[in-house]
This record gives C-alpha cells, structure tokens and sequence, in this order.
C-alpha cells in the first residue's frame, strides 16, 4: 500500500468560489439563489445571479473508491467489482431520476422515497460486500463502511454541484471543499432548465450554456499551472524527454478502465481515446499489456495512454449511439479525436529523476470532480494561440483558427515501493510549492499530455442556449462538466528505454 496517507492537495492553483446561496421553500419547492464566480476570474469579475424555482438536477453520492486506503491485493479485482456496481447504481438511479420529473412535480418526496432510499438500501448491500471481500483477503475491512450508503438530491442550482463527501457524519466536511474550506463552485444549471425542458445537450444531462466561455473573455496569466510542472529552475533535471504515439489514427476506443475498474466491462461508463498500447482492456493483465503492440513510433514504449473523449452533439451520432458507454450512459454525439497529441517526460526543480517502475499506474484528475469536490480535479482548459488563458471549470469557445487545447500535467512523485494503491492515488502526489515531494517521496519523470482539436466548431449561445456544444463523455450524474476531466496512464517503456529517458532528463538534454 501507498505510505502518503496525508491529506491531498488539489492541484488546481486556481479554485473555483462559490459566493452565498439562500434556500427558501416555495410553492414551486426548493428556491436557490446562487451569487458564484467562476475559476477562471481572480475577482469574480462576471458574477451572475440566478433563481427560480428549481428541482433535484442530480444525484451525489460518496466516492467510496477514494475512501478505501488499504486493500490486500487479493480483493482488489473483487472490490474493483463492487464500486463499479455502486457506480451503475447511481447510474440508473440519476436515469430514474430524469425520467420522473412529472411524478416529481406532483409529489415532493419522490425523489427521498422512490429513488434515494432504494439507492442507500443498495448500496448497503454492496458495501457489505466490500467488505466481506477486504476481510476475507486477510485486511480489516473499515468498521463505517455503512454511512457512505446515503446518497443527496442536488438542486440544479446548489452551488458546488454537490458536497463532495459531506454525508460522512452528516456535514459537509469532506473532498466537496476546497483547502480554503469553500465550497466548490459548479453551481450551473443541471441539464435541465426551470420548465424541465431539455437546457442543453442532446441527452438532456448537459452541457448548458453556463458550461462555455468565450476565451477571449478569461484573462492572461488567470491561472497558475501546479506548481513544479516546468523543470526550468537553477538547478534539479531540466531535460525533457518526448514520445511519439500517434493520435489514435486506429479509433481504438473502449468504455473500460483496466486501472479503476480491472474485470469490468464498462467500467468507466464513458469512451476512452487510447494511443500507445493497442492491448488495453478491462481484462487486459500487465504481460497483455507488455506484449501488446504499440501506436509509438519508437516501439520501446508500449505505455498506455487514455483520456475521455470529446464529442461535438450536431444532432449526429457516432457507432455507440445505443452502446454501454455510450447512448446507454447519456453520452450522445460525434467523437472527434484530437489532431495533436503532444506526449513530453520532464524533470525536477530541485533534484535529479528516477526511473518509473514497470506498470506504474496514475489517474490524474477526477472523472467525479462535479460532486467530489476539486481535491483530485486537474484540469486546463484553453484554445490555440491563448494559451496564457486557462480555465478549470467551462470549455473554451473558441475564435476561429483557433483550436481546443486540453493540458494534463501527472503527478510526478512517487512513494518508491508500489506501482499502484487501493485508491490509485496514495502511491504518487504533486510536488510541493518549492518543487520538493514531500513524505520520503521521489521524483519520477512528469508525464504532460497535450491534446490540440482543430475540427471542433466553435458552439454558439442563443438565448441562454447552447448551440452545437461539444463535450466531455463523462458519468452520467456528473452532467458532463468540464471540471471532470481526467487523464490515465501505465508505464511500460522497455529498461533501456526508462534509463534513457532519465538520463535525458537529468542531463538537461531535450530527446525523443
């Protein structure tokens, strides 16, 4: 197991401010009025004001993935199974949810009584499951596991989206919080506007106009990347080493994720765009994936790479239209892969790197970010020739010739025992703000993934409406937020290939 057991950090520099929010009862039900910045404003200089009567726009329930530190590797495929089952029960409880809306009208405790307390009678029983798995494995399985069963309806206009893990002991004290203890921002309409009539994408779930934001309207230098990204200090690796792999050319997509979810088809419950190994699957083991072939140019890289995709929803469809992952999952529209992928390793402001182990596996990002909260979220947003302007939480509209940029930057210290951890984030973490890994961590070489679209239109606000948007596949309840984002990766460059790259890096060379 992963000894960084203290709390994360997000490594979003720039958090998203969710300002005041009243709730009232009225005739209509609940009425929130929500007074919130957006990341990308230092000052809140676009505050909106919202209100209206409004209805539960979605579901959050706590990550129990994240909660579960220590795993005995014997149970971990069985309880990689059972968080996917809590995964589709939240799944079909938000399609209850949205297929509902006239008995909701009509009873204000259906969403308690028909849906939510179905849900926590569920997931108690995958939960016992859990750990029974933990327990007969030979660990000890948490004594609690019980109080992560209740799930939360959030009013389209709750700010935050949600309270990240706030059910633990009935507060709202968990990941939903930022380090400054404020609420999370996300406070856009649901997918579902104050009629209940469709607000934006094609499956009713989002995007929403309040989702985008013109590029040129997010000021220079608005956002600080996380820190110790650029090894261009004094001292420390300032070498760079880059690998070329293609922009999956092949179209090898899957709604799997072998690291989350190993054995489980549609784990991920969204389509992956996959470059380097050819063999990832749910069921893909790490000699399938060191014998697989590769997109790479140079053939001693076979490492998965993987990110969502992005669909454009033009009133097209693409082959998974009724397909796991796809239509079934709420993600509908075209895919559109990027035109540029730009994949660079670079080192350390303050020391030399370290090899990667074989199969090292990071998540960064968090593809629950919209209810979690941002203590896992990573992202940037931004468009071609504006790079100096990112942002966390919207999609870039961009101008024309300009085109849609997603930055990725992994973390890059890692706990120098495991290739992986119960939760897939205590065996690596971000550097601290002096470039230094902390808790006896060492630096391993920082992946940064580039994805450049030069084939997305730019979508069109009409009438508070979005017009043509594109977006992220996602789960189905995080309402396809931007804030979601989430990139993956599995080391399986060859040795010599590993002690290359390292000695690139930490003798200030730029190689490929």
């Amino acid at each position: 197991m992963g000894r960084n057991t203290r709390k994360r950090r997000t490594p979003l520099a720039t958090k998203v401010i969710a300002g005041a929010a009243a709730l009232a009862i009225g005739g209509g039900g609940l009425v929130w009025a929500n007074f919130y910045a957006s990341a990308h404003e230092e000052n809140g200089g676009h505050n909106a004001t919202k209100s209206g009567g409004t209805r539960v726009a979605t579901i959050n329930c706590p990550d129990v993935g994240q909660k579960l530190t220590r795993v005995p590797r014997k149970a971990r495929w069985g309880v990689a199974r059972e968080l996917a089952r809590l995964d589709r029960q939240i799944t079909d409880a938000y399609t209850r949810l949205a297929e509902t809306r006239q008995a909701q009208a009509g009873d204000a405790s259906y969403v308690d009584n028909a849906i939510l307390a179905p849900l926590k009678d569920k997931r108690a029983a995958t939960l016992d499951r859990i750990g029974i798995n933990i327990n007969r494995a030979g660990g000890q399985a948490p004594r609690d596991l019980g109080r992560f069963a209740r799930c939360q309806g959030v009013p389209a206009e709750q700010p935050g989206g949600g309270q990240g893990d706030g059910q633990d002991d009935g507060q709202n004290n968990g990941g939903g919080q930022n380090d400054g203890g404020q609420d999370n921002g996300g406070g856009q309409d649901g997918g579902q506007n104050d009629g209940g009539q469709d607000n934006g994408g094609q499956a009713g779930n989002g995007p929403v106009a309040d989702d985008f934001i013109r590029i040129e309207d997010v000021p220079p230098n608005s956002r600080n990347l996380p820190n110790g990204l650029a090894a261009n200090g004094d001292g420390g690796s300032t070498g760079s080493f880059t690998t070329e792999c293609g922009t999956n050319e092949n179209a090898l997509r899957n709604s799997d994720n072998v690291i989350a979810a190993p054995g489980v088809s549609n784990g991920a419950q969204h389509q992956h765009d996959y470059v380097g190994n050819q063999a990832n699957n749910a069921f893909a083991s790490d000699e399938d994936l060191a014998n697989g072939e590769t997109s790479c140019q140079n053939q001693g890289d076979r490492s998965t790479y993987f990110w969502p995709v992005l669909r454009i929803q033009d009133g097209t469809q693409d082959i998974d239209q009724g397909q796991p992952g796809g239509g079934q999952d709420g993600n509908v529209g075209k895919i559109v892969a990027p035109t540029d992928v730009e994949l660079k390793f670079v080192g350390n402001r303050t020391s030399d790197v370290v090899a990667m182990p074989r199969a090292l596996r990071i998540i960064t990002g968090d593809a629950k970010s919209f209810t979690n909260g941002l203590n896992n979220a990573n992202t940037a947003w931004s468009c071609t020739g504006f790079e100096d302007r990112q942002v966390t939480d919207k999609y870039p509209i961009c101008p024309e010739g300009s085109g849609v940029v997603r930055t990725t930057n992994f973390q890059s210290c890692w706990d120098g025992q495991n290739t992986d951890s119960a939760n897939h984030r205590t065996h690596m973490d971000f550097v601290e703000a002096d470039g230094t890994c902390s808790n006896g961590f060492q630096a391993v070489p920082q992946l940064q993934v580039r994805l450049v679209y030069d084939n997305i239109p730019a979508p069109q606000i009409e009438n508070g409406q979005v017009v043509n948007p594109f977006a992220l596949d996602s789960f189905p309840e995080q309402l396809h937020k931007p804030i979601t984002d989430h990139n993956d990766f599995i080391n399986f460059f060859d040795e010599d290939l590993m002690n290359e790259m390292v000695e690139c890096i930490n003798s200030g060379r730029d190689c490929q």
